[in-house]
């Protein structure tokens, strides 16, 4: 098991977050990153990774197929070597936790 220091398991938080970037939703065509859809990342020294992720209703029938998503990107991570993909309901998803960018691409102002 390693002793990451704040910096590396912040760099590795990182590069999570650019594997989710990889991570598109079908219907929308931007990633779960920048639709706002990731909540938190928990990373363990022993590269159990949590992910809290919401989808943008209830019941999207999406979930699997972004979660399967999920999986493969983090096994790109070398230090991730467990992904637990948690799907949360609180606080509900809503427009203004997309990025500008996200915003922009959808048209919404």
């Amino acid at each position: 098991m390693a002793n990451y220091t704040e910096q590396e398991v912040e760099a590795i938080k990182d590069r999570i977050l650019q594997g989710l970037e990889t991570v598109i939703d079908p219907e929308l065509g931007i990633d779960v990153v920048n639709l706002g859809l990731i909540y938190e990342i928990r990373f363990e020294d022993d590269g159990a990774t949590e992910i809290d992720m919401t989808l943008t209703t209830m019941g999207c029938p999406l979930a699997d197929l972004l979660t399967d998503q999920i999986h493969d990107a983090m096994k790109e991570i070398p230090e991730v070597t467990k992904t637990e993909v948690k799907l949360v309901w609180q606080p509900a998803w809503t427009v203004d936790k997309m990025s500008r960018y996200a915003r922009i691409a959808l048209g919404i102002r």
